[in-house]
């Protein structure tokens, strides 16, 4: 690039675009009990409107329901425009205030049935903020995280390596270093525990150049099925009891409390004024939470405590 102020935005969406069709068509075939139902949706921009709210923009929402592994699947793309940043988007950055801005990306979040085929999820987005007479704003974000309620190390192993050597060609540091931030930012608080196993998260991605960053973005998305899928086939047909179940339904409120509370993608679409629905397609369909509720000790339940400690998993 050879300006900044040429920002090929529609590359982006191209990618992004494909990126959903090749993901849900993977994962409709791997699970072979039933098919993505889309809902395609737009809105109109709306001068008159509060300013913090959306005005304009569109998306294509996919679900799976139901299925022979899924319990649920949403794999979302959203194109979002809009006059004014809302308050979760310039809270860190208030020299964004005032400007126009375009959000783009694919979400995504899968809830299998069986207890031990581990949830995840994914994102990969750009933003891109605009004001006249000055040069664009721009940055990519995204990344994986994997959260499993009966963890086995050889998984969890190979989902970092994947990862791992998503990141290499971009430099030895950058592993460690969205590794490390993924760890920090899937991280309940009020919990003092680890949502899961981490994986990657980056943000604000832009000192390497638009190409390169863009490039590492692809890089990111393109290797998330080769992280899960074999990770799906190789626990889809344990079987579980009915104990496991409640445990993963009981585990699931924290990914509910996560994506509630501290999630920056679900902040943004709602201060926004987003799109309701496509916005909390990730909460899992069933979920259960109980008064203080602890495992027993030495139980394969406590084994998931010790896994969520954030450890170098390449290192085993």
């Amino acid at each position: 690039m050879s300006s900044d102020a040429m920002i090929p935005v529609g590359e982006v969406k191209r990618y992004l675009l494909k990126l959903q069709d090749r993901i849900c068509r993977v994962l409709q075939d791997e699970d072979g009990g039933a098919v993505f139902q889309e809902d395609a949706w737009s809105r109109e921009q709306d001068e008159a409107a509060d300013t913090n709210q959306p005005l304009g923009g569109g998306g294509r929402t996919r679900v799976l329901r139901c299925g022979a592994i899924f319990e649920q699947a949403g794999v979302n793309f959203s194109h979002v425009t809009g006059a004014h940043l809302p308050p979760s988007a310039t809270a860190a950055r208030p020299e964004l205030s005032g400007r126009s801005f375009e959000a783009l990306g694919v979400s995504l979040v899968i809830h299998p049935e069986n207890p031990h085929v581990p949830t995840s999820h994914a994102n990969v987005r750009f933003f891109i903020a605009e004001k006249e007479d000055e040069d664009p704003v721009w940055w990519f974000g995204g990344g994986y995280d994997l959260t499993p309620y009966y963890p086995v190390e050889e998984d969890v192993v190979a989902w970092h390596k994947t990862a791992w050597s998503a990141c290499r060609p971009f430099g030895d540091h950058v592993y460690p270093r969205f590794k490390e931030w993924c760890d920090r930012y899937f991280y309940l608080t009020h919990r003092g525990e680890a949502r899961g196993v981490g994986g990657l998260f980056f943000d604000d991605l832009n000192e390497w150049g638009f190409d390169r960053s863009f490039e590492f973005l692809r890089a990111v998305g393109d290797s998330y099925l080769e992280a899960y899928v074999p990770i799906v086939r190789r626990r889809k047909d344990e079987p579980w009891t009915d104990r496991q179940r409640q445990f993963q339904l009981y585990r699931r409120g924290r990914y509910v409390e996560f994506n509630l509370v501290y999630d920056r993608g679900t902040l943004f679409g709602l201060q926004s004024g987003g799109r309701t629905e496509s916005i909390l397609m990730s909460l899992p369909p069933l979920v259960s939470w109980r008064y203080n509720w602890q495992p027993e000790p030495a139980s394969e339940e406590s084994v998931l405590y010790d896994f969520l400690r954030p450890r170098d998993w390449l290192d085993q």
